[in-house]
């Protein structure tokens, strides 16, 4: 059972006012705290173990590199992956996602070939698929969505045919707080001939994953949207495609031998990640790992699920504020996109930020949804398992305080 009162005191930063307001965090689905445990692990890396990995034979080069793989066993275990080989480090879910395109499509995608996503993407899995579809002169085609912002799987029947080469889909929306039938799109994609691509950066933090179970070929995150630092995260895929597949990135690290003109890649999962890797960021990111882990992911998402039943209702009762996606709570994660009628989404924000209430506003890096749902930004409210029943409290009295405000003048 998850306690977030007294989680709470494990975050610092939650800590601290915000224009003479407690504050009020509601920007997860950008990026999340971190606990006195991640940041002490990435502290002591730095205190005591700053090295280079795999090259050193000295004590802190090896404690440092002993570090490093350890993460990757606790990514590769916390994901069910099948090997650590399967596991590699990258910046973040737009790195990954860019590495598939760009080796695994490069490769495989030929011309003619169809590559299919959704309305509901976020930039991060749009632009490399774009990107790929003119250099190959293939067809880049989007699922529809039914009326209440789910994915249409009779338009994906449709949309996935013998032609499609690559399905690329988030596991759940950045902005309509649904989680889309990965495995059935799985099964969809792979009758087809065709493999799936998952952006788990808006699932992996809320839920228990398992890429074996779920059978995709793909599946990127980041460390910093699960309670980890910055600049690292996660591009899985099954060995029998990154085997086939060439580095995007070359130099030191990921080389076997190199002579004057030409080169050997170590096995995997290393011939990808060339360079010094992000080693600190890693080793707190098994940290990160390690805290949900003890947490349990299950009851991270059935208490992220306790709070949108007690928000929802009383966001919906606000007259004037129109919410984007699933109304029923059972469909919904903990991202809450709304929008209040005659007011911009920034306006909004920037309201309630003067009540210490921290949310997000804009297009939310998913331009083409927002033109698909006809309006140019929303405002959004996103939960995370350190966020309480008096947080949802605070954003409803600070939504109706800003719209009485800009009706009447008055709080």
């Amino acid at each position: 059972m998850i306690d977030a009162s007294a989680i709470r005191n494990e975050f610092p930063i939650l800590d601290q006012q915000v224009n003479d307001e407690p504050l009020v965090y509601l920007d997860n689905a950008a990026t999340t705290q971190k606990p006195q445990a991640v940041l002490d692990v990435l502290n002591a890396y730095y205190h005591k173990d700053n090295a280079n990995v795999h090259r050193g034979v000295h004590t802190l080069a090896e404690r440092a590199t002993h570090a490093y793989e350890a993460a990757r066993e606790k990514v590769c275990a916390f994901i069910h992956a099948n090997e650590t080989a399967e596991v590699l480090f990258t910046r973040g879910t737009t790195t990954g996602l860019n590495w598939v395109a760009r080796s695994y499509g490069d490769a495989f995608v030929k011309e003619g070939d169809e590559i299919v996503i959704s309305y509901m993407e976020h930039h991060s899995n749009i632009i490399p698929w774009q990107q790929l579809a003119t250099r190959k002169k293939a067809t880049l085609k989007y699922i529809a969505l039914t009326d209440e912002g789910t994915l249409d799987m009779n338009d994906a029947k449709k949309q996935i045919t013998d032609k499609t080469a690559i399905v690329a889909l988030a596991h759940a929306s950045n902005v309509l707080g649904i989680i889309n039938p990965i495995k059935e799109l799985g099964e969809l994609a792979h009758n087809h001939g065709a493999v799936l691509v998952v952006d788990g950066a808006q699932s992996t933090p809320h839920m228990a994953i398992d890429v074996q179970a779920l059978n995709c070929d793909f599946f990127a995150f980041s460390g910093h949207k699960m309670c980890g630092p910055t600049g690292i995260g996660v591009l899985y895929g099954k060995r029998a495609l990154l085997e086939q597949m060439e580095p995007i990135e070359f130099g030191g690290e990921m080389i076997d031998f190199v002579e004057l003109y030409q080169s050997t890649w170590k096995e995997l999962p290393w011939k990808f990640e060339a360079g010094t890797p992000n080693i600190a960021g890693a080793i707190a990111l098994g940290a990160a790992v390690d805290y949900l882990t003890d947490l349990g992911l299950d009851a991270i998402h059935e208490y992220e699920a306790e709070l949108v039943h007690y928000v929802l209702p009383k966001l919906q009762a606000i007259e004037g504020l129109t919410i984007y996606g699933p109304q029923d709570p059972d469909k919904r994660t903990g991202v809450i996109a709304f929008n209040l009628d005659g007011l911009h989404p920034h306006d909004v924000a920037t309201a309630l930020d003067m009540e210490g209430v921290a949310v997000r506003a804009g297009h939310h890096c998913a331009q083409p949804l927002l033109t698909y749902l006809n309006v140019p930004a929303t405002a959004r409210a996103s939960f995370y398992f350190y966020n309480t029943k008096a947080d949802c409290d605070r954003l409803v009295e600070a939504i109706q305080a800003t719209k009485e405000f800009f009706q009447h003048g008055t709080i």
